[in-house]
């Protein structure tokens, strides 16, 4: 079996959490996290080959990205496409005292 890839553009949102810094991607609801900023992306990217691989290994890669909102564009080779970002905003939200 050949190994076809091709590129594809996923949102993902860095936090700083105390000393950490953390990935987390909303289209495959998966994070990581490193000591910096950098080593937070390689893990993030490590983090998502590994998901992909696990997911053609187990043979479930349409339903997974399905339910993540992806879907497939193109003929006569049909390739996935995240749902697409429109704005990443701040949004204040209350939280009730004793909570």
């Amino acid at each position: 079996m050949s190994k076809l890839e091709y590129p594809v553009q996923i949102p993902v949102n860095f936090f700083r959490e105390g000393d950490q810094f953390v990935a987390h991607c909303p289209v495959l609801d998966l994070s990581t996290s490193g000591r910096t900023f950098e080593q937070a992306q390689e893990r993030f990217t490590e983090a998502v080959e590994m998901l992909f691989r696990d997911l053609i290994d187990r043979g479930t890669l349409d339903e997974v990205l399905e339910s993540y909102g992806w879907h497939k564009v193109g003929t006569p080779d049909p390739r996935w496409v995240p749902p697409q970002l429109v704005r990443s905003v701040e949004q204040e939200a209350l939280i009730p005292l004793g909570a």
